[in-house]
């Protein structure tokens, strides 16, 4: 992705939470030069790989795959100093885009629909081979259990969530028509680097193209702690 496609998803995400009056923690307003200057006292972000992210999953294409999204809070499994048994993340998806199909071996999470339009969220069952079975999946949302054939579309209006548990797959498109959605994910910890199976082979992080200076670090760009 070029620098300017990053700085504008970005601009495009703080304008979402403005309309909808979500603020965000400080740090997440840090320029670039600010965190030259941070310290160790920020170490828990740097560790955790906190505040702003943007995926395109390695496919080059962001406008049709991909989010933009925050990590405003995670524990660490790997690392006693951080004993949170949490997280929590905003994702901010446009219209048009989605996301693919995956699960997660160890992770439980919420997915919220914070406001904006409608989200669709496909879910399917994985089988002994951790591929798609066809088998009626059991849906969790907002209190309720009831069942829905394989690769059925959950509706998530504002307001309204699905729990996700391990190995149930599931991928993220917007209903057309409706605009652009905030999601909140209330989870177990996050980790990105060991706990994400892909249906389909994708990456994770967006090979960056530096066409103008950026606009807020990404959550791997942080710089050294300040000594």
């Amino acid at each position: 992705m070029k620098r300017s496609e990053i700085n504008a998803a970005l601009r495009k995400m703080e304008e979402m939470l403005h309309t909808l009056d979500f603020p965000i923690p400080p740090f997440l307003h840090f320029t670039p030069q600010q965190w030259q200057e941070k310290g160790h006292e920020y170490d828990e972000i740097r560790d955790n790989m906190l505040g702003w992210d943007i995926t395109d999953f390695g496919l080059g294409n962001f406008k049709e795959t991909g989010f933009s999204l925050i990590t405003l809070r995670n524990g660490n499994i790997r690392d006693s100093r951080y004993p949170k048994t949490y997280a929590e993340k905003l994702i901010f998806m446009q219209e048009g885009q989605t996301a693919p199909m995956h699960f997660h071996w160890y992770k439980m999470e919420d997915i919220i629909n914070r406001g904006g339009g409608n989200v669709l969220i496909r879910v399917y069952n994985s089988d002994e081979k951790e591929g798609l079975a066809d088998t009626p999946v059991t849906v969790h949302s907002d209190g309720r259990e009831y069942q829905v054939p394989a690769g059925t579309q959950i509706r998530l209006c504002p307001g309204q969530s699905l729990t996700v548990t391990p190995y149930l797959y599931h991928d993220f498109s917007l209903e057309p028509g409706t605009g652009p959605v905030l999601l909140g994910e209330v989870s177990m910890c996050n980790d990105d680097n060991a706990d994400n199976r892909f249906y389909a082979s994708v990456g994770r992080f967006p090979t960056i193209e530096e066409d103008e200076p950026p606009y807020r670090l990404l959550c791997n760009e942080y710089p050294p702690a300040k000594d």
